[in-house]
């Protein structure tokens, strides 16, 4: 089977589920939307005439001989939809359905053949059928490494306790004030130095290392479909506090020295745990369910359902 993905930027997790697919057998060719080379542009920013550009190139390729197109995040479906090749499949990553246009993306997802969630959160929000596939992790990057050797890798020289924020500051639903909070009331009640640090930008073969150095992941997010750095950190067996939101019961839930919280307070007093003891998470037991292999089968089983129902 060969497969054409187009995609609006190559994501850590996009780029696993290539690795999941041709784990499995699948060829796999992928069409990025282009980017501008425009001084201080945003990595993932893309502009209407990147789009633009980006509709000749798609339909070049679904001139081939490919035996699906999938589509990944909603701003690539038209260009599926309006290429010749069939069937085409659709997965929405989370923002592109919960959020502002999440009306259109409900519009344009009905004109699949089928259309994948990574996360259950995100049911609520659409009107068609769907496939339930999360995202795949892959266990080789993402595994234990001792608190120590990973500060020394990358140069956190201290013995002070680190709270890992996975996110920049700006991004409003990730609520970086309510993680400054409630670190600043821990290190209170603990009367240690807690450092409330931030990964941003890093390159992803790094990110085990600055999860790894953490005594806790903290997420305080008023709303989510995933996050992926959720299973990325019980991996890694580092402990989670959380809000309840996206997949992270479900992640998390029986996870040791982790914790869903539904208040400000809760996540004070989890963080305060975590924190206190220093004991790290066993979230390593779900390697062999997280994984990519896994994930790239049940794709697999999708494009040939799909297949299947498209007439010839």
């Amino acid at each position: 089977m060969k497969v054409l993905q187009l995609v609006n930027s190559k994501k850590s997790f996009f780029e696993n589920q290539v690795k999941g697919l041709e784990q499995n057998g699948v060829t796999v060719d992928t069409l990025c939307v282009p980017k501008s080379e425009t001084i201080g542009e945003t990595a993932d920013r893309r502009s209407v005439i990147d789009y633009l550009r980006y509709y000749p190139s798609v339909l070049k390729y679904s001139l081939e001989d490919y035996d699906i197109i999938h589509s990944n995040f909603a701003l690539t479906a038209p260009f599926a939809i309006a290429q010749p090749t069939r069937p085409i499949v659709l997965t929405l990553w989370g923002s592109d359905l919960m959020g502002q246009y999440g009306g259109l993306s409900n519009r344009l997802a009905s004109q699949f053949d089928a259309v994948i969630l990574p996360s259950e959160a995100m049911v609520e929000y659409l009107d068609c059928d769907y496939e339930y596939v999360p995202f795949g992790i892959d266990t080789d990057v993402f595994r234990p490494i001792d608190r120590e050797r990973a500060r020394a890798e990358i140069g956190w020289e201290t013995e002070d306790r680190i709270v890992l924020f996975p996110y920049p500051k700006h991004r409003d639903e990730k609520n970086y004030s309510r993680a400054k909070r409630v670190v600043e009331m821990v290190e209170t009640r603990l009367a240690k130095n807690i450092q409330l640090k931030r990964i941003t930008g890093q390159p992803h073969e790094k990110v085990p290392y600055y999860i790894s150095a953490s005594d806790a992941l903290l997420i305080t997010s008023d709303r989510e479909s995933g996050p992926m750095t959720v299973k990325e950190a019980a991996l890694c067996n580092v402990p989670v506090v959380s809000t309840d939101v996206g997949f992270v019961r479900d992640t998390i839930d029986d996870v040791r020295n982790s914790y869903v919280c539904k208040s400000e307070d809760e996540i004070v007093d989890s963080l305060e745990k975590a924190l206190r003891t220093r004991v790290r998470s066993d979230g390593r037991k779900y390697a062999s369910v997280w994984g990519l292999e896994e994930m790239g089968e049940r794709l697999h089983k999708i494009y040939k359902s799909a297949q299947q129902s498209v007439p010839v």
